[in-house]
């Protein structure tokens, strides 16, 4: 029979647990609480809107139910952890000679920090009640977005990310799965309206319709989870997007209600929120490794990093940034070598040209082959590839 707070305080004392370990918001919902969740992830696959995201057409069958991934769980405890920003991280793209980094990945990496405050909670209600727990975080296969919106600490926006009423867009998801059969909260409903701005801003028309996401156009699947060439059409919308993309997020007009973070764990480190991109693209890894010691930017590696920093040069219009492109020009890694013969041909097309001829004598690599080949006319995408714009081919 399920536990309810009024005929037994353990509920209250969860809440109460999950606050002081550092969480705004704690609700509590059931493993079959989302059956619509395991259709809608089995399209979206069917699709291909995954991209190279392998782990997700993989772990399908776990992620598609919680039922799946622990028969055992009774109940689930979603827990959300605000980091909202104290300004407006939308104000730095105008900024082209620096480099933009997502407000979550600017602190400490969430993972860590998420994962040690739920394992605090978990510990003391296994230790208070005897049942078993099991704590989840982004990485593993729990479809926690769902979840929380069953549990009524939000719902996916038109974006698919989850909004609050309290927060707006700005939350960390984690869940607790316990064998404790606990009184579920009452689901959040939809509160979007007829609000489009997190579609409409998107710069690359990452959102075929409302809460749909095409991953493989959106500028945080590019600039992280991709590990291969970014194609050339999404280079110039990326702009100075150097690790993932706030634009709809940032524009939720329930961030209005949302406090910027309290905990000083998750506030930005000050060499994160605007470095330049010519001391960046400098770095070898061990350099690269130091800088983003406990920082979620360190997983995407050194080659993906400086790609993206490449891109980010390229648009920016600092011709002082040519000779440290014209280093990569030789790089080890051919990721690199594509995107700095990219950037140079924006930088300074008159040097890219001059070096074109000897480039194709002595390079082998296909890709690499493919952007020295193309440099001699200008690419056929022109401005933004955002919703209402206009491509001329």
């Amino acid at each position: 029979m399920p536990i309810s707070i009024s005929d037994h305080p353990l509920k209250e004392q969860i809440f109460s647990r999950a606050r002081q370990a550092g969480f705004d918001l704690v609700a509590i919902t059931r493993p079959d609480a989302t059956p619509d969740a395991a259709a809608r992830l089995a399209a979206y696959i069917a699709q291909g809107r995954h991209g190279d995201m392998e782990w997700m057409a993989e772990t399908e069958a776990r992620r598609a139910s919680a039922q799946t991934l622990w028969p055992e769980a009774k109940s689930i405890i979603m827990l959300a952890m605000n980091y909202g920003p104290d300004d407006d991280p939308l104000a730095r793209l105008s900024d082209k000679d620096i480099g933009n980094i997502s407000v979550y990945a600017r602190h400490r990496d969430y993972h860590d920090l998420v994962k040690s405050r739920l394992k605090q909670v978990a510990r003391w209600l296994a230790e208070t009640t005897k049942a078993e727990v099991k704590v989840f975080v982004d990485t593993a296969p729990v479809m926690e977005k769902p979840l929380a919106q069953a549990a009524g600490l939000g719902w996916q926006g038109k974006h698919t990310n989850l909004v609050s009423r309290d927060y707006g867009s700005w939350l960390f998801l984690g869940s607790i799965f316990t064998t404790l059969d606990l009184e579920a909260d009452a689901p959040e409903t939809d509160h979007c309206g007829q609000c489009s701005r997190c579609l409409d801003i998107c710069p690359t028309n990452a959102f075929p319709a409302p809460y749909q996401l095409d991953a493989r156009r959106c500028i945080s699947y590019l600039t992280i989870e991709n590990k291969g060439h970014i194609a050339a059409e999404f280079r110039k919308p990326i702009g100075n997007r150097i690790y993932g993309c706030d634009d709809c997020l940032a524009v939720c007009p329930w961030n209005k209600f949302a406090q910027s973070a309290r905990e000083l764990s998750l506030r930005p480190r000050d060499d994160l929120i605007a470095p330049q991109l010519t001391d960046l693209v400098q770095f070898d890894d061990t350099q690269f490794r130091a800088f983003f010691s406990g920082s979620p930017v360190k997983r995407i590696t050194r080659t993906r990093f400086i790609r993206n920093v490449l891109i980010a040069l390229g648009n920016s219009g600092d011709t002082s940034a040519v000779p440290h492109v014209i280093e990569k020009l030789s790089d080890a890694s051919p990721i690199i070598r594509a995107m700095a013969v990219w950037a140079l041909n924006e930088l300074a097309p008159a040097e890219a040209r001059a070096r074109r001829a000897d480039a194709l004598a002595s390079e082998e690599d296909e890709a690499v082959l493919k952007e020295w080949a193309a440099i001699l006319s200008p690419p056929p995408w022109r401005g933004r590839v955002g919703r209402g714009v206009s491509v001329k081919f």
